[in-house]
């Protein structure tokens, strides 16, 4: 069976085709988004329609989806999203099945059912980027609250001292801990170092290192948290920082520091699947929808 896959950025909107568990005909084509979420949906569509033989269509998005329905919740990024439900309008144009999800809970999925996480029942995914994104699977299912919009674990409140009532965000984890952060503080100091490949290309400063390692440190407060309430097996790690070494290395001694000793056989491993895993994951949970897997 052939699954047409969507995930669908801010940037980019991501398409590929799911058959036998392996991608095909991977593209990326601009979100566009000033122009609209209704004109982004209609992009959606004629690239699917581009997608000879596909019987069903999985979609990653960013944004709170409700699952049961396909509703986008809130989105921040697109015009327009929040409100829309791009499930019924793609059915109903393109005359096919549709599972939308939450782009790190596909993700996360993607991990599960392909990657990094397969065979677990009980684990938690991160990724870190702009922000911090989350994501629970608990007894082999993917939790995702009352209301479909758990796992915003990005907002979590790490430094009390800092929040602002009027000033939503403020304090929370993704604050001090997303790669936003690093650069952030990093480039307060060396304002020549603006992304995240220029600072660890610079680790061997010890000063660069030491901005490097507090902002290690705002990760590990988060994750100890995490791990604490939901004693998960593993904890998949996503984003592009993460494929740096010294990271893993850092945040596994700290943790083992940090938890409480029953808890310390945790794991941390690299998410695997890298940007593909929303992709696959929504392929997967479209494949799922149709009883195919």
């Amino acid at each position: 069976m052939k699954t047409a896959c969507v995930d669908i950025g801010g940037t980019y909107i991501k398409t590929a085709v799911l058959e036998n568990g392996q991608l095909s005909a991977l593209q990326e084509t601009p979100t566009n988004a000033p122009a609209g979420a209704q004109k982004m949906l209609e992009t959606v569509a004629g690239l699917v329609r581009g997608m000879p033989g596909v019987q069903c269509v999985g979609i990653s998005t960013a944004g709170e989806v409700e699952p049961q329905t396909g509703r986008i919740r809130f989105a921040c990024n697109i015009p327009g999203y929040t409100g829309m439900n791009p499930k019924q309008l793609l059915e109903r144009q393109l005359g096919l099945p549709a599972v939308v999800e939450n782009d790190v809970n596909a993700a996360a999925v993607g991990e599960y059912a392909f990657g990094a996480a397969r065979g677990m029942k009980d684990f938690l995914m991160l990724t870190f980027g702009t922000g911090i994104g989350g994501a629970a699977f608990l007894n082999g299912q993917l939790y995702r609250g009352g209301l479909g919009s758990a796992g915003e674990f990005g907002g979590l409140i790490t430094h009390p001292e800092a929040v602002d009532p009027v000033s939503q965000g403020t304090g929370s984890y993704e604050r001090y801990a997303s790669t936003t952060a690093l650069v952030k503080r990093v480039s307060a100091r060396f304002p020549e170092l603006t992304d995240g490949r220029a600072i660890f290309a610079r680790l061997e400063d010890q000063d660069v290192r030491a901005e490097v390692d507090g902002w290690i440190s705002e990760i590990s407060y988060g994750l100890v948290s995490l791990i604490h309430a939901f004693d998960p097996e593993a904890v998949v790690l996503g984003g592009g920082v993460m494929k740096q070494e010294y990271i893993q290395q850092q945040l596994n001694g700290r943790l083992q520091a940090l938890l409480k000793p029953s808890f310390r056989g945790c794991r941390l491993i690299p998410a695997q699947l890298g940007n593909q895993a929303g992709l696959m994951g929504a392929g997967y949970l479209a494949n799922r929808q149709a009883g195919l897997e």
